[in-house]
């Protein structure tokens, strides 16, 4: 059998070998994205009110305290960035969304720069139901500040936002840059020029990392990108983020290090040390991302980590081919890299497409989320782009196994050109995504707004609490009023009268009656008239016994 013989053999039995291999990922993909959406779904009930706080509303506590602890009457569901805990200076003091609990959340605070003074908790959870419910309270450390503390517009300043994607951007340029010609050196090819771009890759993978740092903690308090303190800086590098970024860094000057003596030295040894330092620097990204936070934990990590690899192995040879393979290697060179860098990019665009179905099923969570939510309208983008890359990658592929690219490598190095622009695109659409709620959290945060269009919350006294909506809570007579009225423990609570009152104290109007009902003991069912737009104040005085009774108050905007 001559040399061109064996070549084509090895390259049929190449094709069959990657045939099999798509179909074991293919079968391995869909068992795995069965098993995900047949997890256990928590059982539901009705109506959460909020029985127990810690520190407790109006308490003033000596000192400011590691965490707020909320329990419910029953189980919840946290909607992500719509609990925060605000300090007397303004700033918010919560580390992230609150850690749920067995009816109820733990929310981690961080200290404040002035500790002393009113705190304000607020909360929306949807209750097992699906009835989006609201509520505040305050408490203070050592005296009650002159004013209580308001909460922000925004969860994170625009411009900080901006300033964390286009860092994640360059952060996952450098990595392609660093992963591609890692791989070249430790398997094809030899050049001082694949030195050069490892070592900025992975340079401006540790700048990248530097401005996550920074950008966290405005990111957690709610200021501008500049309105931060050492005391702040210094929460974030002790934090599970900090942590896992400093190890980044770390790991990113051992590699910047190892690279020279790759391209100084032949042998396995030395490359093989730098492949898996790579592979720990991936897995940094969603150990601080949106997979560490999804159940199951494990199984998100571990397909995300395979995504990033898949995309930086594709990506980053390509830039290797298109910036100095084709440029420097030889005829009989080409011969031997291109068929096994086809093999390659391939078995990385199967493990980019496998994990990514994985992580959009996951967190997308459902068809109408992927066309309503942000995250899923960007998800599609993203597909949309990757759909159109790996059409010139196909095309890339036969340029390779028909022995043209070989022959006039001008052309391949034009279509792997075109597949690093579009794909450079792709990465600006991941930068945003991966900042933005996951298709999951926003669709129930859809369903809870499509539950209360008009005005719902749970007010608080020392007698019981009263959870209510009013729906429209528009101009004219016909607003429906429907509350819930519980003890401090969360049992139902009878009421024997209801005087509910609508005053617009900022246009002069006087407190109005409006007439509330009793039904089923602790429910109230009345009509509420709100004659023109404005920041109505409604007060409602509960008579629970034939002495006991206290008043709640709160304002409804009405448009």
């Amino acid at each position: 059998m001559n040399r061109w013989s064996s070549v084509s053999v090895r390259q049929a039995v190449g094709n069959v070998w990657h045939r099999r291999l798509a179909a074991w990922l293919l079968a391995t993909g869909l068992a795995v994205v069965v098993s995900v959406l047949s997890w256990p779904a928590s059982p539901a009930s009705a109506h959460a009110i909020l029985t127990q706080a810690a520190p407790q509303q109006g308490a003033i506590v000596k000192a400011a305290p590691e965490q707020v602890v909320l329990r419910f009457n029953e189980a919840i569901q946290v909607i992500p960035g719509r609990t925060q805990v605000i300090g007397p200076d303004g700033k918010r003091v919560n580390v992230g969304d609150p850690a749920p609990q067995q009816n109820g959340m733990t929310i981690k605070l961080r200290p404040a720069d002035r500790p002393l003074g009113t705190y304000l908790v607020s909360y929306r959870i949807v209750s097992a139901d699906s009835h989006p419910i609201s509520g505040a309270f305050t408490f203070s450390v050592g005296a009650p500040s002159a004013s209580a503390p308001s909460a922000p517009d925004e969860g994170v300043a625009p411009s900080v936002r901006t300033a964390t994607a286009v860092s994640k951007f360059f952060g996952y340029g450098g990595l392609t840059l660093a992963v591609g010609p890692v791989l070249f050196l430790a398997l094809w090819f030899r050049s001082r020029a694949l030195v050069t771009m490892a070592r900025a890759g992975l340079a401006l993978v540790a700048v990248s990392t530097v401005a996550a740092i920074w950008l966290q903690a405005p990111a957690s308090s709610g200021a501008g990108p500049f309105d931060v303190s050492a005391g702040e800086l210094g929460q974030v590098l002790s934090s599970s983020f900090g942590i896992t970024m400093t190890a980044r860094l770390v790991l990113l000057g051992v590699a910047a290090a190892l690279v020279a003596r790759v391209h100084r030295r032949a042998g396995r040894g030395p490359a093989a040390v730098l492949v898996g330092l790579t592979t720990a620097i991936l897995v940094t990204w969603p150990l601080t991302g949106h997979s560490v936070a999804s159940p199951p934990a494990w199984l998100l990590v571990t397909a995300d980590t395979a995504h990033l690899a898949g995309m930086a192995v594709w990506l980053g040879g390509l830039v290797v081919l298109t910036a100095v393979v084709l440029r420097e290697a030889g005829t009989r060179q080409l011969r031997l890299i291109l068929p096994s860098w086809s093999r390659w990019a391939a078995l990385a665009v199967y493990w980019l497409v496998a994990a990514g179905v994985l992580q959009a099923v996951v967190q997308v969570g459902s068809v109408d989320a992927l066309v309503k939510s942000d995250y899923g309208r960007l998800l599609l983008i993203k597909t949309g782009l990757l759909v159109v890359v790996l059409g010139v990658a196909a095309w890339s592929r036969r340029l390779v196994q028909r022995g043209t690219a070989v022959a006039s490598p001008g052309r391949l190095r034009r279509a792997t050109a075109a597949e690093v622009g579009i794909t450079a695109l792709v990465l600006a659409a991941t930068a945003v995504l991966v900042q933005t709620n996951p298709g999951r959290a926003v669709d129930v945060e859809a369903v809870a707004s499509a539950r209360a269009r008009g005005f719902v919350t749970t007010l608080t006294s020392k007698l019981y609490s009263v959870q209510f909506e009013v729906f429209p809570a528009a101009v004219g007579e016909y607003n429906t009023l429907h509350a819930f009225v519980y003890t401090p423990e969360g049992k139902p609570l009878k009421v024997l009268e209801w005087k509910v009152t609508l005053a617009l104290p900022g246009q002069g109007v006087e407190p109005i009656p409006n007439e509330v009902a009793s039904i089923l003991g602790n429910q109230g069912l009345g009509n509420l008239t709100f004659p023109f737009a404005g920041e109505w104040q409604l007060s409602m005085t509960l008579r629970t016994s034939e002495i006991d009774q206290a008043t709640v108050t709160t304002t409804i905007p009405v448009r």
